[in-house]
């Protein structure tokens, strides 16, 4: 496995949650299925969009208000830049943040990288766990954080420890149930230590 295919979110509400997507511009870079499976709190998981600058911050984050979302993290300055955090309706958590800290520029509503943080029990086993599956480490601070090469792939992967995620994006760490997401890559369907799953290129369609 070189770099995941496709993302998939699995909604109660396809509809509703394409139309918040499409408003966003996200819905060409997440896939959508409906799905009941019960699920509650945190999911384990998050989804962060890096822009160039706060102007583009405050923009995905108003568009994103605007249409239903919940504000977890009003957007703001940091010592690490300017970031705001809000759960879309269909209960995926997104973070979209920028290293600047002042705008040079209007903003563009472009994205630059989109990333999956696996909130994980343990990132050395889920580390060691994606390395024998063909990963390659770009990024690692020990058992605290790791990021993999993903390449040209859409999606870039990295595992942080399930109650830091969880703090990090202003929810309790609590959940239980399904993680309502589906991952696309090249090595065949698995599921992770962290239940995480995994499907064959061949059997979904990369959005």
């Amino acid at each position: 496995m070189t770099f995941i295919e496709a993302l998939t979110l699995e909604v109660a509400d396809t509809a509703a949650a394409h139309r918040f997507y499409s408003a966003l511009g996200l819905d060409t870079r997440v896939g959508l299925r409906a799905s009941d499976a019960p699920t509650t709190g945190f999911r384990g998981f998050s989804l962060s969009l890096t822009v160039s600058q706060p102007a583009d911050v405050r923009g995905f984050v108003d568009a994103a208000l605007a249409e239903g979302a919940t504000a977890l993290k009003h957007a703001t300055k940091s010592f690490w830049g300017y970031g705001g955090v809000v759960r879309a309706p269909d209960g995926t958590i997104w973070k979209i943040a920028t290293t600047a800290k002042k705008d040079t520029a209007p903003a563009t509503g472009r994205i630059d990288q989109l990333i999956l943080l696996l909130g994980v029990d343990s990132v050395t086993a889920g580390k060691r766990f994606y390395v024998e599956r063909g990963l390659t480490v770009a990024k690692s601070f020990g058992s605290k954080y790791v990021e993999f090469d993903t390449q040209d792939g859409p999606v870039k992967l990295a595992l942080y420890g399930r109650r830091a995620l969880a703090k990090d994006v202003g929810v309790p760490v609590d959940g239980t149930g399904s993680h309502r997401l589906a991952l696309v890559g090249d090595s065949g369907a698995f599921t992770d230590p962290d239940g995480f799953g995994w499907e064959a290129v061949s059997l979904t369609t990369a959005p």
